[in-house]
């Protein structure tokens, strides 16, 4: 949909804004990988074993947002620094195919925004090699009893081997792209049979989603569901609400499968009529009046999905899902923007999850698709999915 004058001036502007930050935070942060900021400067998940375990260093699963950031940038300026800086850690991230053991579900998230985006821009024929190996591995997660791909890896005191989340549907676009890649189909069919399974386990009759769901592992079945990073079991924690949201859009994208588009709209739908009116999103949308905490990753995250959705749906559809996207992302930049020289990160008030110690701090991919969300405003993103 075409900008109103006013929203034109107000995108520019903020654009400028952003772009301007990156200038001098790109440069200062160009040997890091951040995930956060602490007291306002970026952390670095790179920094050696002997700060971070094996999932919570390196193989962070939002270790691949700070190259993101950077070949959106590419994409939308140009300049070659912005590439080179992307390369850095496209490269330290390698040393997690060595270690092994801290990979995860979460490796299209690493890798997407990394070596995907850098064979796509610039056809280094490298990266498509390490894209097409973490594609490998996320393909080696999948259980065929359950059609799932399992999440996370077992811990000291949990058996994850039945586990799936809803937040696995920002990581099959790998497989969409190594099966148009490769032509080969395999990677395609175990993308759907799981988008499939979420679409009808994971999403409830209202739209909302369930954040985990626990199958037998050697039978499919259904086991329990958990509440996870919402405030319960049976809440609405917001960011897997996105997740679902552009999940399936994505999706729909790359399949045309209609069911998918629905159930976006079904999800969609459950969103906006719960988007607050101040358009700051809560952590879950069922979680009590106080404490009253916020995560500004939902609202971006959500804001991609709903600018894509409408790109998708009939004329009378298109309008409600871009005001929404417009609703949020003004709300985000008039109240939880920092563009100071006084912190490395963007967003202000994001929060992991409901009942971590930490709430209202700066994450890596809030930034990263906040980013994404203005550039497919203007027109000119670079669809990392």
């Amino acid at each position: 949909m075409n900008l109103i004058d006013q929203d034109r001036i107000w995108l520019e502007e903020t654009l400028k804004k952003f772009i301007g930050k990156m200038e001098w935070v790109s440069e200062k942060s160009r040997d890091k990988i951040p995930a956060t900021t602490v007291n306002g400067v970026h952390d670095d998940r790179s920094a050696g074993a002997d700060t971070w375990t094996a999932d919570n260093g390196l193989s962070w699963w939002t270790n691949g947002f700070w190259g993101g950031i950077l070949w959106q940038l590419y994409h939308e300026t140009g300049r070659e620094r912005y590439s080179e800086i992307a390369g850095i850690s496209e490269k330290k991230l390698d040393q997690c195919f060595t270690d092994y053991y801290g990979l995860h579900h979460d490796v299209g998230f690493m890798w997407l925004p990394t070596a995907v985006a850098d064979y796509k821009l610039t056809g280094n024929e490298e990266s498509k090699k390490r894209a097409l190996h973490a594609a490998g591995l996320l393909a080696g997660r999948f259980n065929p009893a359950g059609k799932f791909i399992r999440a996370w890896n077992d811990g000291a005191d949990k058996d994850t081997r039945g586990w799936a989340i809803i937040d696995s549907l920002l990581n099959i676009p790998l497989l969409y792209w190594a099966s148009e890649e490769t032509k080969d189909p395999r990677y395609r069919q175990i993308a759907m049979l799981h988008a499939d399974m979420a679409m009808n386990i994971f999403i409830r009759p209202d739209g909302s989603s369930n954040h985990i769901v626990e199958f037998d592992p050697e039978n499919g079945d259904v086991v329990k569901t958990y509440g996870g990073q919402g405030y319960e079991n049976g809440s609405s924690w917001t960011r897997g609400q996105s997740w679902a949201l552009y999940g399936f859009v994505i999706s729909y994208r790359h399949t045309r499968k209609k069911d998918y588009l629905d159930t976006a709209k079904r999800v969609a739908n459950y969103f906006a009529v719960n988007i607050p009116e101040d358009g700051l999103i809560p952590v879950d949308f069922r979680q009590p009046k106080e404490p009253c905490w916020m995560d500004d990753t939902a609202a971006a995250i959500a804001a991609c999905g709903f600018i894509e959705l409408s790109k998708e749906v009939e004329e009378w559809d298109r309008e409600i899902y871009f005001n929404a996207a417009m609703k949020l992302l003004k709300a985000l930049t008039d109240n939880h923007c920092d563009f100071t020289e006084n912190s490395d990160g963007m967003l202000t008030h994001c929060s992991g999850a409901y009942h971590m110690a930490e709430h209202h701090v700066n994450l890596v991919y809030a930034d990263y698709f906040l980013l994404e969300a203005l550039l497919k405003l203007k027109g000119n993103d670079y669809f990392m999915w």
